[in-house]
């Protein structure tokens, strides 16, 4: 299984395959309703391993990410397209778009005993474009 993230933006870039180990989808409702509510919102979580590049390419996607949490609410460049592939056998089994996507969340992590990094960073659609997201699967994939 391959887990593809691909930001689109005023700086597009795509998180290496290696470095993603974990997506979640969440729909998020407040937990003291007693029935459906329309106060929705959706959340990617995206983890995984911080990895540098050692064959002199410069360009690292996970400080990408660290930079994009950075971005005060006020810059356009906040928000962003999200999207997330979930590979399996060559078979799409879901594809996430968020097409304006702000980070709530973002950590990195480092111990010196693994000798690697972890990231993990929370990304929530714009309520007013909760209509857009797409979720797709189920077909044939590159």
């Amino acid at each position: 299984m391959s887990l593809k993230v691909k930001i689109d933006g005023q700086d597009s870039f795509e998180i290496a395959k290696d470095c993603v180990k974990k997506v979640i989808f969440k729909t998020d409702i407040p937990l003291d309703s007693n029935a459906r509510t329309k106060d929705v919102g959706s959340t990617l979580e995206i983890s995984g391993k911080i990895l540098v590049a050692t064959d002199g390419d410069p360009f690292d996607s996970t400080r990408q990410l660290a930079l994009w949490s950075m971005v005060p609410a006020e810059n356009a460049a906040a928000y962003r397209q999200v999207t997330v592939e979930v590979v399996n056998a060559g078979v799409i089994e879901r594809k996430y778009s968020f097409p304006r996507a702000f980070v709530i969340d973002y950590k990195e992590d480092y111990g010196n005993s693994d000798g690697i990094g972890n990231f993990n960073i929370i990304i929530k659609q714009k309520k007013d474009k909760l209509d857009q997201i797409a979720i797709e699967g189920g077909y044939t994939g590159a």
